[in-house]
């Protein structure tokens, strides 16, 4: 009788925590090419939105998205605006590491966007990399409890590894100047690398990588990478929200491999993470 008590006990403390949770998603959505063929936005846009409508998290970091993507899904998300800039001039041009949000739930404070390079308040190309790289950042207020968040967005280059090492030192280091007041901090993206890669090690060092200290067994697939190849195993996880585990607790972790005719909404599974303050 006394581990049934102890289990609903644990049952019901788990419940009201998910109640209270703040919701995550990075989701590498694909830019736009007809080079993709039946994979093109325009074949998988409406059940890609559908999708993360579905799932309504709170705050959702997107990669790769061009601005008329980014606005399509924000006139379809109910409730959500999204803050970023183009990658090749900091307005409209080129992909964005975009930001979107309930506005229901938070109020933005604060927003910025940087390049992954020796001069990141500029536009410009970093190190070895062979596309201008960004990080954006916003901070939220709950507007229910007024609890802050710092979330970052951001996406490695895919070549350059001096880049990529660079941009890991260069995102912890402008977390630590804008986080005087040590609120929780998120960070998401795409980083084109896997967990065996330096650049894993440097971000971890910092963060923790929420797969690995979900309180609920991690759901879905190891890898995040498909490849729009929906017969082959996943196996490249390069996708990750990290988090700062001293002010937060990871509830749940997956990754979504919703598929629709055996076609993927893109050619990444998003990532999805709740968490609670500790």
């Amino acid at each position: 009788m006394k581990k049934i008590i102890g289990s609903l006990f644990l049952l019901s403390l788990q419940t009201m925590l998910l109640a209270q949770a703040v919701t995550f998603m990075s989701y590498n959505i694909r830019y736009d090419t007809d080079r993709d063929s039946l994979d093109a936005w325009t074949n998988r846009k409406v059940f890609l939105r559908n999708q993360v409508q579905f799932y309504q998290p709170d705050i959702m970091g997107t990669q790769e998205g061009l601005k008329h993507q980014l606005d399509y899904l924000q006139a379809g998300l109910v409730g959500y605006e999204y803050k970023g800039v183009g990658r090749d001039n900091g307005q409209t041009k080129g992909e964005y590491t975009a930001i979107f949000y309930n506005k229901a739930k938070f109020r933005l404070l604060e927003e910025g966007t940087f390049w992954l390079s020796p001069t990141p308040d500029t536009v410009g190309l970093g190190w070895d990399a062979v596309c201008n790289r960004t990080c954006t950042y916003l901070l939220l207020e709950h507007q229910q409890n007024h609890q802050k968040y710092w979330v970052f967005n951001t996406h490695f280059d895919h070549r350059g590894k001096v880049a990529r090492k660079n941009a890991a030192q260069l995102i912890l280091k402008k977390i630590q100047q804008l986080n005087t007041a040590n609120h929780p901090v998120i960070l998401m993206g795409d980083f084109n690398v896997e967990p065996t890669d330096p650049v894993y090690t440097i971000l971890t060092n910092g963060l923790a990588d929420t797969k690995k200290v979900s309180q609920i067994s991690p759901f879905g697939n190891e890898g995040t990478f498909n490849g729009f190849k929906f017969h082959q195993p996943l196996t490249r996880r390069i996708d990750y929200i990290f988090a700062d585990t001293n002010q937060v607790k990871v509830l749940k972790y997956a990754t979504l491999s919703d598929s629709k005719d055996c076609r993927y909404p893109s050619d990444h599974l998003p990532v999805f993470v709740a968490v609670s303050l500790k």
